[in-house]
């Protein structure tokens, strides 16, 4: 695996390594509050982010636009900021950091949608 989908895979490993010890930490010391963030943590780091390696492994040529880079870029940047943006808004110090990142992951996977569109035709032709 190389690339983008090794980007992605290597971020989803990431995300599931920090998420498994963030629930130790919330399971030992009984304090699960911060259960949102750490939800979005494992089902957009680990979850997403594991699929779009698979589909950028399986379709390798998928990964080869701007597009891919573009696709890369906002999901990064929208889990770093959405998972910390919840964290503040859970704890009431704000939501602008969680709608940024809630913005730029729908605009990821928008991007996402777009490629694989785009690379469905490609293969189809």
């Amino acid at each position: 695996m190389t690339g983008i989908a090794k980007y992605f895979l290597l971020g989803a490993i990431l995300s599931a390594i920090l998420g498994m010890c963030w629930g130790i930490v919330m399971s030992a010391s009984g304090d699960h509050s911060l259960s949102p963030a750490h939800a979005h943590l494992n089902l957009l780091g680990w979850v997403s982010f594991s699929i779009f390696a698979v589909y950028y492994h399986l379709v390798p040529e998928a990964a080869e636009g701007v597009l891919a880079k573009v696709h890369l870029t906002l999901a990064f940047i929208g889990l770093g900021l959405i998972v910390p943006g919840i964290v503040q808004a859970v704890t009431l110090q704000g939501e602008t950091l969680a709608k940024l990142g809630s913005i730029l992951t729908v605009l990821s996977m928008l991007c996402f949608g777009v490629v694989v569109l785009r690379s469905g035709r490609m293969q189809a032709a």
